[in-house]
């Protein structure tokens, strides 16, 4: 029998280490990936998501590290385009050999990335999406934060329609999964209470001009319309309506919680509600750490902080408590067992607590109303569980 060589040993445990090699950890490494909308009609939440994620990375790196190693974000902008998320996707895993994909932005880009993702057993980490198939079907890389759109509108509707004394309930939804997703949420709150829409309304992703659809609600005498709407569609929607003398009351989803509404929309904006699973960070009325916090991040970045700031924020720091609790030995299994054992607890920003276990992939399905109250989000209800 011939004897291996000290060379051939040497390739041949080469070998072995390359195959058993982590994608995306290295000696002093942990490579995140991160797609965002930086030039489409979602840009200013992208670009604020980007910001509080590359605020957290960075803080880690200045100040300590993860077992060792340091956090690099990688971050790539979808115009939010399926098409373009896959391209990105494709790019993150394949050419930049990412660790995990953490605070991806949009229901359909979501939905066309994860296959490339899950082929190459990259989790899909705190997608900043509300749509229930972040985590349904249950998949062992698939993790989500945010009580979904369906639950947000199905639990807030009967309450709010009871408040009201509505009597003709419509809906305007962005036509495609996340807009559907609010539709299919206000139908079964208002099953709960033996009501049904009134009338139903869709635009395509996009659109700027809302003229006909707002015509239609107001024919249709709706007293409260739930908006499956972002921003500009939001500001669009209202603005249209209080320009035509249309006043209903406006229930929007967490997707139009954002200082933009009121801060390009204006007065008319005052009135409408929002569900929402944390506070906006406005830098003059909070609390101590907050207050401290928005200003660091305001100085780093030069723009006031926002919601989605927050959410890029706290997705990096549950990212590294999750890598911290799975040991020096980071791999796609060792994050899961981590995960499926963790808590993070209520923070500044007003999260509430979530859990996370093998088979429950939301860590909390809990929101709360606020309303848009002299140009400024003002809580207005306690968090509400189904």
């Amino acid at each position: 029998m011939k004897l291996k060589t000290p060379t051939m040993l040497a390739v041949l445990g080469l070998a072995a280490t390359l195959a058993s090699a982590q994608q995306g950890v290295t000696k002093d490494e942990i490579r995140i990936g991160t797609i965002q909308d930086l030039s489409g009609p979602l840009a200013g939440f992208g670009k604020q998501a980007r910001n509080g994620m590359q605020l957290r990375v960075d803080e880690l790196n200045e100040q300590g590290d993860v077992n060792g190693r340091k956090l690099r974000l990688y971050v790539e902008d979808s115009g939010y385009d399926p098409k373009k998320a896959v391209l990105a996707a494709q790019k993150l895993v394949n050419q930049e050999k990412i660790f995990i994909m953490a605070g991806h932005i949009g229901t359909a880009q979501n939905m066309a990335a994860m296959p490339v993702q899950f082929d190459k057993n990259v989790v899909n980490y705190m997608p900043i999406t509300a749509a229930r198939e972040m985590y349904e079907p249950l998949n062992r890389l698939k993790y989500s934060f945010a009580a979904t759109y369906y639950d947000q509108i199905r639990l807030a509707l009967p309450k709010m329609v009871k408040d009201k004394g509505a009597k003709k309930v419509c809906t305007i939804y962005q036509d495609d999964e996340f807009g559907l997703e609010v539709q299919r949420g206000a139908e079964a709150g208002l099953k709960a209470v033996n009501m049904e829409l009134a009338e139903k309304t869709s635009f395509k992703r996009g659109a700027t001009d809302f003229s006909s659809q707002v015509a239609k609600m107001k024919a249709a005498n709706c007293d409260l319309v739930v908006l499956g709407t972002i921003i500009r569609e939001t500001i669009g929607t209202v603005g249209e309506a209080r320009k035509t003398g249309f006043n209903p009351t406006f229930l929007g989803s967490s997707a139009a919680y954002t200082d933009l509404i009121h801060k390009l929309g204006g007065k008319a904006m005052d009135g409408i509600y929002a569900t929402m699973t944390v506070q906006n960070p406005y830098t003059d009325e909070q609390s101590q750490p907050l207050r401290f916090w928005a200003n660091k991040y305001k100085t780093k970045f030069n723009e006031d902080p926002t919601v989605f700031s927050v959410y890029g924020y706290v997705i990096v720091d549950s990212f590294i408590k999750a890598a911290q609790k799975a040991g020096p030995n980071l791999t796609t299994d060792s994050f899961i067992k981590a995960m499926d054992s963790i808590t993070f607890e209520p923070d500044m920003f007003g999260s509430p607590k979530s859990t996370y276990t093998a088979t429950k992939r939301l860590g909390n399905d809990q929101s709360r109303l606020s309303q848009i109250k002299d140009g400024k989000w003002a809580v207005v209800s306690d968090y509400v569980a189904p």
